[in-house]
């Protein structure tokens, strides 16, 4: 520099041409709760940001797929990208946007090319914190709300549309922390459905399941993320929830075979009930259930395998050892007897759901549990300790590569033991890991571990008066 004093245009083009290429960061302090700073950070947005002339037009795809150059021009073809839906208790559902190019009016009608539905845009909003002025339009450049829009979405594009264009979707990063949910009280049960579906229409990071273990799930990006969820349930819809950790979806086989009898009989006066089967089971692996039938002499009439059938298949989808759906097994009916005035299809059924109960016992039942894929993504320096810690939670390793700069380990892990890994990943790597998972696959659970899944269901039963 030479000695030389630096004017402040010229430190001010330098920053704005480095914050432009990415090459600096600006970190301003300020403070949400009294308003301290927020004129400097508004400043800064004007000093230091690219306005939309300084950047590349965008690139949208017209109807035959080509891709199209749309500059910010005013009075150029409309392009407007939505990028937030909060739920206002007032005003209902508001739509934020952004015109990329164009000028958008108020009362007027735009072309969600997204869906390929007419959109009627109601009153144009300028948003100040919690105000809201009218405004006749929106040029390019501008940012703005609509309230009410019937089909339009986060991540959809509105345009004219006789010009209709389309711009690439918004790419969210996915929630990975798993918490079942359920309403505090009996009040909250109605409340919270129609809570959590329009809590979700503005937060595109969240979604909410229904767990093969019967559960609703939500998930989210973190511990944080869940507790500002539910806190705006409570305060904006007056829905109070509570969560737990999600219930892990085992299920139950077997391993053996076995041929057992199941026989029912019951005197009530008048018409008894009477079935009585011999069924035999089998491992069917990667099958469900399967049911057949090798009755010779009619021993059992044909008109009692449907109830026999029902009685295996109601009994399964309960479970046996530990309260998870039993698959993966073959039974087979192939011998029996029947009393004619007191056999029924209910007296078989009844019959079937016992000679199962038995025979599971007899047939060396084992548990599944589910198997997922994993994808790590971190920086080289938490290599190490990630590792140990997939490890630590039962992880085979798979493999690893470089993607963009950052180590990409793949690996399968128990589903048990993810539940809390986005907290945990976060703490390794200082906020900067990131995963994925999927089902792989389903693998017999280690004994030690079967057994403390068996006896807190037995625990449970024992507690509700079940058997």
């Amino acid at each position: 520099l030479d000695g030389e004093e630096i004017s402040d245009p010229e430190l001010e083009a330098c920053l704005r041409k480095g914050v432009k290429e990415s090459i600096l960061a600006p970190v301003l302090v300020g403070s949400a709760a009294t308003g301290s700073g927020l004129r400097a950070i508004l400043d800064a947005f004007i000093r230091y940001l690219p306005s939309p002339a300084d950047e590349a037009p965008a690139t949208a795809t017209d109807h035959a797929g080509a891709s199209v150059p749309v500059a910010p021009d005013a009075d150029g073809p409309l392009l407007v990208r939505i990028f937030k839906t909060a739920a206002d208790p007032f005003v209902g559902r508001l739509t934020y946007l952004r015109v990329l190019s164009g000028t958008l009016h108020s009362q007027a009608h735009a072309w969600n090319s997204t869906h390929r539905e007419d959109e009627r845009i109601g009153q144009l909003l300028l948003l100040h914190g919690k105000e809201q002025e009218a405004i006749g339009e929106l040029k390019a450049g501008e940012i703005g709300a609509v309230a009410k829009l019937s089909a339009t979405a986060t991540g959809d594009t509105l345009c004219d549309r006789d010009k209709a264009l389309l711009l690439p979707p918004l790419e969210f990063p996915k929630p990975t922390l798993m918490v079942a949910i359920e309403p505090q009280t009996k009040a909250d049960l109605d409340k919270m459905g129609p809570a959590l579906q329009r809590m979700l229409e503005e937060e595109s990071t969240a979604r909410l399941e229904r767990s093969d273990a019967g559960e609703q799930v939500l998930v989210t990006m973190g511990e944080a993320h869940t507790a500002v969820i539910i806190e705006r349930l409570k305060r904006k819809f007056g829905s109070s929830i509570v969560t737990k950790a999600p219930r892990v979806p085992y299920r139950e086989t077997i391993r053996g075979k076995a041929q057992v009898h199941g026989r029912y009989k019951k005197q009530t006066g008048g018409h008894g009930m009477f079935g009585d089967v011999w069924i035999e089971l089998e491992p069917n692996p990667g099958a469900g259930v399967a049911f057949a039938e090798r009755i010779v002499g009619g021993s059992v009439p044909k008109q009692f395998f449907p109830g026999i059938e029902k009685g295996i298949r109601e009994t399964a989808a309960e479970g046996v050892v530990a309260g998870y759906p039993l698959s993966d097994f073959k039974a087979t009916l192939y011998d029996g007897s029947f009393h004619n005035a007191d056999s029924n299809e209910l007296s078989f059924k009844i019959a079937a759901s016992m000679a199962l109960k038995d025979g599971v016992h007899q047939a060396k039942p084992a548990l599944l549990e589910p198997i997922m894929i994993v994808e790590v993504r971190i920086p080289e320096a938490y290599l190490g300790e990630v590792n140990r810690d997939l490890n630590g939670r039962r992880g085979r390793v798979l493999g690893m590569d470089i993607q963009q700069g950052m180590q990409v380990i793949s690996a399968n892990v128990p589903q048990a033991e993810l539940f809390s890994y986005a907290t945990e990943l976060r703490s390794i790597t200082g906020g900067r890991g990131t995963f994925s998972a999927t089902l792989d696959r389903y693998e017999e659970v280690p004994s030690h571990l079967a057994e403390k899944v068996i006896e807190e269901h037995r625990k449970g039963a024992e507690s509700s008066g079940g058997h």
